[in-house]
């Protein structure tokens, strides 16, 4: 269904001729796929998915997360509900809930007389972030090598009460984000969107003492225009209001929240 050459990815991404590129094969043709067929997926290649997953790098091998899928219809609808009532959610073939996890460590340290009192530090809640964050872009690139479709669900933590009820969190466990699986839709409209140049995000040596986005936000302007978007809105428009206490939708409370669930207390 997407099968842009590496060049052609390169050419939409950053709006100019590819360098000379490895065999990058999946790899630059990413989109985030909102619509989904009804085709099902079969366990196996789910489980598949969940090893490669389990495959990501994980610090000192603690292994500080865990999924959750979600196939129930009803339940399925209710976590769209707490997700900001995202359709995909509801459609795709397969749903996850990707979680920083200091329980399971925690139960197994101390079932053998060991404390594991420095869990609740911000740096193992770092931990558990990156780990679970590695691990579902890793299921991600499997997902995509065959075909499947994802999406990304930050709106997992607009109620993190309501998710934890609904999954059944204990202590020391936090949805970090929602993952959408599916086959894409026939056909499908999604398309590659424009990225930062790397000169906004590469820096040799040191830190840039200026960094200019000027020129992404013109590259923008076309894409909002092919999303039937407002162009006159630049990126830098849109991500300053999204980064604004406006936007929070419901996270202004997560730091309250995490220390009420035994996470980044210290």
């Amino acid at each position: 269904m997407f099968d842009e050459t590496p060049s052609e990815a390169w050419q939409q991404r950053y709006g100019s001729e590819a360098v000379e590129l490895p065999d990058l094969e999946k790899f630059l043709n990413h989109r985030c796929v909102r619509h989904y067929s009804d085709r099902p997926i079969a366990e196996s290649t789910v489980s598949g998915l969940i090893g490669a997953a389990q495959s990501a790098a994980t610090s000192s091998n603690l292994q500080l997360w865990s999924v959750v899928s979600v196939q129930d219809r009803d339940r399925r609808d209710q976590i769209a509900n707490l997700c900001g009532n995202q359709d995909q959610v509801r459609t795709a073939g397969y749903f996850f809930a990707f979680l920083a996890d200091t329980h399971r460590i925690k139960s197994a340290a101390q079932a053998v007389g060991e404390k594991a009192d420095g869990l609740d530090y911000t740096e193992f809640f770092a931990m558990a972030i990156i780990d679970a964050a590695l691990a579902a872009e890793r299921m991600v690139c499997a997902a995509e090598a065959l075909g499947l479709g994802i999406c990304y669900i930050g709106g997992l933590r607009n109620d993190p009460q309501g998710v934890k009820e609904l999954l059944g969190l204990p202590e020391g466990v936090f949805g970090v984000f929602g993952l959408c699986i599916g086959w894409p839709a026939e056909p499908s409209t999604a398309e590659i969107k424009p990225r930062l140049s790397q000169e906004a995000v590469w820096f040799k040596e040191q830190y840039a003492s200026e960094i200019s986005v000027a020129e992404y936000d013109e590259r923008m302007k076309a894409f909002y225009v092919s999303q039937h978007m407002k162009a006159e809105a630049t990126w830098s428009m849109r991500s300053g209001r999204r980064v604004g206490t406006t936007q929070l939708t419901g996270r202004e409370v997560l730091m309250e929240w995490l220390h009420s669930q035994g996470l980044m207390r210290r």
